[in-house]
């Protein structure tokens, strides 16, 4: 099985650096080969028109095809914010969510716990 890890941030960089070197179609034929694509800290980041345009291709790309985990701590109520326009954001969302499960941590942050700043 093939499986690809990303800060979410830092695969739409590679999506829109891969678009200006002409060579996106390329990077989305490897994307499209994985099994699974991993999104980490999904919504940390505002993208701007293009980064969401991108992001939005490659997860119409996936729909019914691959496996996609996000991770995030934004509910979806929250990630009009994250994506350029509503009508985009609702696509994706629609995308992710028609055959997904969802899991809901609730409790206190893991990194708290171990920090070792006492409060």
């Amino acid at each position: 099985k093939k499986v690809r890890f990303f800060r979410t941030v830092t695969l739409v960089n590679e999506l829109i650096q891969a678009k200006e070197e002409g060579r996106l179609g390329r990077l989305l034929k490897q994307l499209n080969k994985l099994d699974l694509l991993i999104c980490d800290e999904w919504g940390y980041i505002p993208l701007d028109r293009e980064g969401s345009q991108l992001l939005f291709q490659l997860i119409a790309d996936c729909y019914e095809k691959r496996s996609v985990i996000i991770t995030t701590n934004l509910e979806f109520s929250k990630w009009n914010g994250i994506f350029y326009d509503d009508k985009l954001t609702s696509a994706i969302i629609d995308r992710l969510v028609h055959h997904c499960h969802l899991i809901v941590f609730t409790g206190r942050s893991y990194r708290l716990e171990h920090s070792n700043i006492r409060a």
